[in-house]
């Protein structure tokens, strides 16, 4: 396996948060690289509840990272796309 990207779009940063970075903690060896960006309001200075989270995943996981994935699908309010490259 070559490198395994995640995107995570989050609907709810204040509702969804929580169980995904549990999983976060729980599958945290797997996680190679992470990058968390928030939406910015289109007007005045104020934060979205949206959110965008990527995750680089260490080579050779295969079943443990296809565990992850599973278990960030099951999480209500987030959507999870992978790339591999």
């Amino acid at each position: 396996m070559g490198k395994t990207v995640l995107g995570i779009q989050i609907r709810d940063r204040f509702e969804c948060v929580p169980e995904t970075q549990e999983l976060f903690t729980e599958f945290g060896c797997i996680i190679k690289t992470r990058l968390g960006l928030h939406q910015q309001a289109e007007t005045g200075d104020a934060c979205t509840e949206k959110g965008l989270i990527i995750l680089e995943l260490v080579e050779n996981c295969d079943d443990r990272c296809r565990e992850f994935e599973e278990r960030l699908n099951e999480v209500e309010g987030i959507k999870v796309r992978k790339m591999e490259f």
